[in-house]
């Protein structure tokens, strides 16, 4: 009788631990995980973030080397429309100290003609013979403003240096000019490239708040304090 009585506690605690680890399993069966939710909002804004190119900067060293060759620093600055202009103002003071070189020895060779040039001659120097009066004259060409045309005219030695002294001073001024121009188009294409490096985005921002300060009081003392950002 004793071991029947001692079978059926066994088998009813058994029952009881089976029973209870079912439903241990059947509550981590019936779990959910956390579901994430995700608007359009979130995902559009995920997609922007991809899509964001990094904004492109110019290197000033770059730039000012580059500027070395007219307009080039320019062009490697995205400043396209400024690469015609240094073109024409270079290209405009090259042509002119063209046209007064061409000018000036137009009026040094009707100078020269004055005197004997000859190494050979024993008079290699003086002036001849035949021209050695001041109203003496010798064809000159003549050129006009963009040298279209041109003429020879008669001009006495005087109307000639003159003439010849004028064209030199205004070829040396045109090469001072061209070089100004290309100095400056250097100069211009390296401050375009720290420009263009400046943050002038709406980040900039400047907060004003109130603060206290306690610098070497025993109470606090009221103040302002001015926050400039930069990002």
């Amino acid at each position: 009788m004793k071991n029947w009585v001692l079978l059926g506690l066994i088998l009813l605690f058994s029952g009881r631990i089976s029973a209870q680890t079912e439903g241990k399993k059947d509550s981590l069966k019936s779990e959910k995980l956390p579901t994430i939710v995700l608007d359009s909002t979130t995902l559009a804004r995920a997609d922007s973030l991809k899509n964001v190119k990094k904004k492109w900067m110019p290197v000033p060293k770059t730039a000012t080397r580059l500027a070395l060759i007219p307009g080039a620093g320019q062009i490697y600055n995205r400043d396209y429309w400024k690469a015609p202009i240094v073109y024409l103002a270079f290209g405009g003071g090259l042509y002119t100290y063209y046209l007064n070189t061409i000018k000036y020895h137009d009026f040094l060779n009707a100078y020269k003609s004055f005197y004997i040039l000859d190494k050979n001659d024993p008079a290699y120097g003086t002036k001849k013979k035949e021209l050695a009066s001041d109203d003496a004259t010798v064809n000159v060409r003549v050129r006009n403003l963009l040298n279209t045309s041109s003429e020879y005219r008669d001009a006495t030695e005087s109307q000639i240096v003159r003439q010849k002294n004028y064209w030199r001073r205004n070829r040396g001024f045109a090469i001072i000019v061209t070089g100004l121009i290309y100095t400056l188009s250097i100069i211009e294409a390296n401050v375009a490239a720290h420009l263009k490096t400046f943050d002038l985005s709406d980040d900039l921002t400047l907060n004003v708040s109130p603060k206290l300060n306690q610098p070497s009081m025993l109470t606090p003392t009221p103040g302002v304090r001015l926050v400039f950002n930069m990002k």
